[in-house]
């Protein structure tokens, strides 16, 4: 079992930056693939980007790829989303996810995720 808890949300203007972090609890946090979701009102839920149990792996989703970038401290328990240039159709709620991961691959599948945080909301004004 794994909890996920999510902070660093917040409201930005265009352009600016912010850096959301994700705290997991259990002691076998480097056996997870973790992810970052959002979910815009009125949308579905979709991938961000993830990265593998020991870090060597990351992939994102199209439009954050050079803007965005996941790193995981597996010491620490924790995964960060550095999210830089921002845009308001970046605004959305952030969800961090886990999943128990056999290999080094990255899902972007929601499906895949076995545990999540309860969501950090981003705005980004212009």
């Amino acid at each position: 079992q794994v909890q996920l808890v999510e902070s660093g949300g917040g409201l930005v203007q265009a352009g600016g930056s912010l850096r959301l972090s994700c705290a997991a609890s259990g002691r076998t946090f480097s056996s997870y693939g973790l992810g970052w979701f959002r979910q815009a009102p009125g949308k579905e839920r979709e991938f961000v980007g993830g990265i593998s149990r020991n870090g060597d792996n990351m992939y994102y989703e199209d439009s954050v790829k050079g803007r965005f970038t996941i790193s995981r401290d597996n010491a620490k328990s924790t995964v960060d989303l550095q999210m830089n240039s921002l845009k308001p159709e970046d605004t959305a709620i952030y969800y961090c996810a886990a999943r128990l991961a056999r290999s080094g691959s990255v899902s972007i599948y929601s499906e895949a995720y076995d545990f999540w945080g309860q969501g950090t909301q981003v705005t980004v004004s212009t």
